[in-house]
């Protein structure tokens, strides 16, 4: 990197090389760097002076220009300059600059002249322009080119077949590809590689629009696997596969003979262990159970001594993701990552550290013997190698190394972005949870990088991760929520501000000296917008109900908002101080006082007033209780309360008791109605509020999908909807006439106990149907209420039946024909089973383990099952569906590197009654067994937790 200094002279001194760096007489790296970086400099500057020479075309002028392709001359002596227009037509095209349809056409006929020159640029260009112009060309135009294309498959030029080829299989149609399909076999097999490679690509766009024609072709492409070139070799591995993709057995007899050694190329094989971890991913269990599985795993360790790096990377990753695998089979693949991580190629060490920080997710001890060489990557250049290291180091690290770690990542943060930061925030949270009693170091590093610059993503990402935190490790509350409000006296996001506001809401009057933080959130409502104003005197009403010590200052607080110039504020501290107890006129200011001025305020009037209890309204548990409800749901039900006030007297008021909410529908376990024949279920309530005999049951709890008690092409379509209260279930019928020449007098339902079911409902009302005619869809009601003694929502059988009258009438004229009164007659419908799922709306939860934790446990009934399934997803979707519960935590999917160990299922829903009941399943599934459920549940009433456990049987 210097130049070497000329031989001393005898007597003289010997200098080193930095000494004539000194002295000016030697070339040393750092003058290099200032050399090329200048260099660079003019160069950049002389690109950003030099204008693009597509910046002024026209449209106008280059379809002008194009006209001299109809001159042979120049098609023949000038191709560079036709190169240069269709570059000129291409850039207008890929502008966005469209052309009209004759505008097209005349172009399109024009390029296609240019096949009278054999200059092998101009020809790669016309290929090129066909390409893109040909799917807005008019069809009836392209059968010109075709047969221009056609003769250059056929020419002696291999780069014209080549390309040729591939330009055909962008234009034809199955129509058209009969015609050429024997040169395209013929090119399957020919002995060029470009040749060979296109016509096989080819066949793989081809084979979308006419399969039954490229899966003639099997025969060439299997000659072609055994081809000498490397990109041959892939491309007909991949034609193959698709053309048996859908033959499981074919191609598992093709993996098979592939893995004997057959194939050279690093690609097909690369292609090759793909396919054979798409094979033992799809026959699922254990990958090494079975003899296919061992076969596979035999030759993806094999593959680990591959000459190339691309067939070994992709081997170790395969290694890693196969399902089921136990650690110590993971010693070569890790063992071959390990070794990438010093790769001097940045891609290699990427690609490891993807697939090692994959595999920490669910192994995390076998990538511990790579952390040495991980944490000399928290300096690489490559940022999201550094990330990626860091990430799997936090998940791999014990308990010693936190504090080592944590003074790292402190220097890495402030040089990535914040996308790399948020993920750093996630391996940070989780390896919290994993080592609770670093929660100091690890919290207060999060606390630090709120005060540092970012975006509302990472802002928001480290809010969640403490918040998190605080939920499941209980030390860390107190100092965490002092963070938060240290972090909102700066917050520039409003979104966060109201968030924290909230949370100190419910948890700052539980700490130990709740009024530390008064002050924080009484500084928002003096200087932040007004959506965060209004969330502080939310959280101030709450101090002030939980805490009566502190109500009488608190009050004095909120009454500096009634003035404030926001309505939404302004509302809010009026709410609050009712709610309080408070007597918003005696003290408010005056009509006269200019806005913003203070009264003089007296402490001795504080103490006196601290001293006082202030009498708490009944409805404050409005400020210390979550709304039971989404706001959708509370708009629905509002409009539905309306509906029933108008069919009922004015003595039912306004609560939420008395709230007609019609929660989630859920689908019923036997056949639902089509969609088409079938109305919602808030169409459904509000016909229900609309009987006088029905308004006054109060709110519904939840509804099913509706259930089809005959078959559809019957006389007599009846359908059936469960509606659930807090103490009665009522039957919705539809009933629907399908015969012109009757009319249907006086419909109802009538049910009977089914002679194996116990008795747990009584009927105790009913509602006819007047008048059906033909075409028409009337309803019929019925009202159940539970029997003494017996336990609401436990499941019952009934056997029903619709009685009526018939008048036959003149399908013409509507005229009654014979007796007006009609005679009596009845249908059997199908059973109408009330299961205890019905009685369960679904409901999500913030925490399900504080939920968990909040019941209690002499509530809780612990069962144990054998179900008959073979497959973990089937068992899953069959317990909720059974239960009729809402999966919390994402427990509803399979985590695909646990297959064969035990899964996890959390549910949530509300009972009739708005019981809460929670779930905790764990699944197994064994070979001998099926599958063994064990289930935990809870919630306030031992009878209903019972009775949730009982639905599996």
């Amino acid at each position: 990197y210097y130049l070497p200094p000329k031989a001393p002279l005898r007597g003289t001194k010997m200098t080193s090389p930095l000494e004539q760096a000194d002295d000016g007489g030697g070339l040393t790296i750092s003058s290099m760097v200032k050399e090329f970086q200048g260099l660079k400099d003019k160069f950049k500057r002389e690109d950003a002076d030099s204008p693009s020479p597509f910046s002024d075309l026209e449209k106008a002028t280059v379809l002008q220009e194009c006209r001299v392709f109809s001159d042979s001359k120049v098609v023949t002596e000038s191709p560079r300059k036709c190169s240069q227009l269709i570059t000129k037509l291409l850039h207008i095209v890929t502008q966005g600059d469209a052309m009209s349809s004759s505008e097209v056409t005349e172009v399109f006929f024009g390029v296609t002249k240019l096949f009278q020159s054999s200059d092998a640029s101009l020809r790669r260009m016309i290929y090129f322009f066909i390409k893109e112009v040909a799917e807005t060309c008019n069809p009836d135009d392209i059968i010109i080119v075709t047969s221009s294309l056609t003769k250059d498959m056929n020419s002696k030029e291999d780069l014209f077949r080549a390309n040729s080829i591939r330009v055909l299989a962008k234009m034809i149609d199955a129509t058209m590809l009969g015609a050429i399909e024997r040169y395209i076999k013929q090119a399957i097999v020919d002995r060029n590689a470009m040749v060979s490679s296109s016509a096989l690509v080819a066949g793989t766009h081809l084979i979308r629009g006419s399969p039954d024609v490229v899966r003639r072709w099997v025969n060439e492409v299997q000659e072609a696997l055994h081809s000498s070139s490397d990109m041959v070799q892939f491309h007909a591995l991949s034609l193959l596969y698709e053309i048996k993709q859908h033959d499981r057995l074919a191609i598992s007899k093709l993996v098979t003979k592939l893995t004997r050694g057959t194939i050279s190329s690093p690609l097909a094989t690369c292609l090759l262990i793909r396919y054979i971890t798409t094979i033992v991913r799809d026959s699922g269990g254990n990958a090494l159970a079975s003899a296919t599985g061992r076969a596979a795993y035999q030759f993806l360790e094999l593959s680990l001594r591959h000459r190339s790096e691309a067939v070994i990377y992709e081997a170790a990753k395969a290694l890693c993701n196969l399902p089921g695998i136990e650690e110590r089979d993971l010693g070569p693949a890790v063992a071959v990552l390990q070794l990438f991580l010093s790769s001097p190629k940045s891609t290699l060490r990427l690609a490891a550290m993807r697939a090692l920080s994959s595999v920490a997710i669910a192994k995390p001890s076998a990538v511990i013997k790579c952390n040495d060489d991980m944490e000399s990557l928290i300096a690489d250049n490559n940022r999201s190698i550094a990330t990626f290291a860091i990430t799997t180091l936090l998940k791999t690290g014990s308990e010693s190394s936190v504090d080592r770690l944590m003074k790292q990542i402190s220097s890495f943060m402030n040089e990535i972005a914040d996308e790399f930061k948020i993920v750093v925030v996630t391996a940070i949270r989780e390896l919290c949870l994993k080592y609770p009693l670093k929660h100091r170091v690890l919290v207060g590093f999060l606390a630090n990088f709120l005060r540092e610059e970012g975006g509302f993503e990472f802002k928001k990402a480290i809010v969640d991760a403490i918040i998190a935190l605080m939920c499941v490790i209980s030390e860390t509350k107190e100092s965490s929520l002092f963070h938060l409000c240290e972090f909102i006296e700066d917050c520039e996001f409003t979104a966060l501000s109201t968030q924290i506001l909230h949370l100190v809401g419910i948890v700052g009057p539980t700490t130990v000296a709740p009024a530390r933080y008064i002050r924080f959130v009484y500084n928002r409502v003096i200087l932040e917008n007004a959506a965060v104003r209004a969330a502080a005197i939310t959280t101030l009403a709450k101090f002030a109900a939980r805490l009566p010590a502190l109500q009488a200052s608190v009050s004095v607080l909120l009454r500096r908002s009634l003035r404030d110039e926001d309505d939404e504020v302004r509302d809010r501290a009026t709410v609050a101080l009712r709610l309080l107890g408070e007597n918003i006129t005696k003290d408010a200011p005056g009509d006269g006082e200019a806005e913003g001025s203070q009264r003089p305020f007296r402490q001795d009037a504080l103490a006196a007033d601290s001293t006082r209890d202030l009498p708490l309204q009944p409805e404050i548990h409005l400020l210390l209780e979550p709304l039971p409800m989404s706001f959708a749901q509370l708009s629905a039900a509002l409009k539905e309360f309306e509906v029933a006030g108008s069919r009922e007297d004015d003595a039912l008021a306004l609560s939420l008791t008395t709230l007609p909410v019609v929660d989630y529908t859920r689908p019923s376990s036997q056949s639902a109605v089509p969609a088409s024949a079938s109305l919602s279920s808030s169409n459904d309530s509000a016909e229900l509020y609309k009987i006088p005999e029905l308004a006054t049951l109060g709110r519904v709890h939840s509804s099913t999908s509706p259930i089809q008690l005959t078959e559809s092409e019957t006389e007599y379509v009846v359908s059936c909807i469960k509606h659930i209260m807090s103490e009665h279930v009522v039957l919705e019928f539809a009933i629907t006439n399908t015969i012109s020449d009757q009319l249907l007098v006086d419909a109802c339902i009538v049910i009977e106990q089914a002679p194996d079911s116990p008795q747990h409902y009584d009927h105790v009302a009913s509602v006819h149907a007047p008048i059906l005619r033909c075409g028409a869809t009337e309803r019929a009601w019925l009202i159940l209420r539970g029997s003494p003694g017996s336990t609401f929502g436990a499941p019952a059988h009934f056997l029903a039946e619709l009685k009526f009258r018939v008048v036959e009438i003149d399908p013409a004229t509507g005229e009654f024909e014979g007796d007006e009164e009609g005679f009596p007659e009845d249908y059997p419908l199908e059973d109408i089973e009330i299961s205890t799922a019905d009685f369960v709306a679904k409901a999500d939860i913030s925490n399900f383990r504080q939920a968990w934790d909040s019941l209690e446990k002499d509530k809780e009934v612990l069962q144990k099952y054998s179900l008959q399934f073979k497959d973990m997803e089937v068992a899953i979707d069959a317990v909720i569906s059974c239960l009729g519960m809402q999966p919390e935590d994402g427990t509803n999917e399979i985590d695909k590197s646990r297959i064969g160990m035990p899964h996890t299922l959390h549910l949530s829903g509300c009972f009739a009654g708005n019981l809460d009941i929670l779930a905790r399943a764990q699944l197994q599934v064994e070979a001998k067994l099926g599958c063994i459920l064990k289930i935990a549940v809870r919630s306030p009433q031992l009878e209903v937790s019972e009775l949730i456990s009982d639905c599996i049987n």
